[in-house]
């Protein structure tokens, strides 16, 4: 029987340089191409037979996998929880793309959790932002920016960015210190629901490519 297609959405950027050796010991080779960010090319072939890996937006490698235009996917649990796609199986932690998603302001700034009702903030996490603040009883207003979140402070748009952080270094030079973490990111190997029930190319994937991440980072998503 031959097989079915599948197609597996990576996002660009560091958590796709980080997948690469894990997917290689899945026995997954991908053109150098993939990782060359001047390549206008967006979809690849890979060593394995009937599998093919698109190169897409953080954000948008959930939607893929969500609407079944991929039946994989390598996405940021923090992507999983903002969309919260009733479609996105998520089987396993890959332990790759370490950082948190962090509240930010500036160095000087006096904020106390306890002591306002209503905050304006700055990120590209709306959904999370909002229930993390009224889970402690605070109203906050969401200013969508998709980069640059930095400078929001500095230009008045809002006294609170809520961000991925790494280092911190980006904060740091621009005169922004964390004030509290609302998550700890880190990238899972998602599935499409339907997919994962209906094309047996998709549970094997899922099984090779858990064979292939260490045991330290294999922890089951909950």
């Amino acid at each position: 029987m031959p097989l079915r297609p599948v197609t597996l959405a990576l996002p660009k950027g560091r958590i796709l340089n980080e997948a690469l050796p894990l997917l290689a010991r899945a026995g997954i080779n991908v053109p150098h191409a993939l990782a060359d960010e001047s390549s206008r090319a967006l979809r690849f072939p890979t060593s394995r037979p009937g599998l093919d890996v698109i190169r897409v937006r953080s954000f948008d490698a959930a939607t893929f996998v969500a609407f079944g235009a991929a039946g994989l996917g390598i996405v940021g649990n923090d992507v999983i929880a903002e969309f919260d796609y009733s479609e996105l199986y998520a089987p396993l932690d890959l332990g790759i793309g370490r950082c948190r998603l962090s509240l930010a302001a500036p160095a000087g700034h006096a904020f106390d959790l306890a002591t306002p009702s209503h905050v304006r903030v700055a990120t590209k996490y709306p959904a999370l932002t909002k229930a993390w603040f009224a889970a402690r009883g605070i109203q906050a207003e969401c200013i969508k920016l998709n980069g640059a979140l930095e400078l929001a402070p500095a230009m008045g748009l809002a006294p609170l960015i809520v961000d991925l952080v790494s280092t911190g270094r980006t904060l740091a030079e621009n005169g922004l210190v964390e004030r509290a973490v609302l998550l700890d990111v880190t990238s899972r190997l998602v599935a499409n629901r339907v997919a994962m029930k209906t094309n047996p190319e998709v549970a094997h994937l899922v099984r090779a490519i858990a064979a292939a991440v260490p045991a330290a980072g294999a922890a089951r998503a909950a």
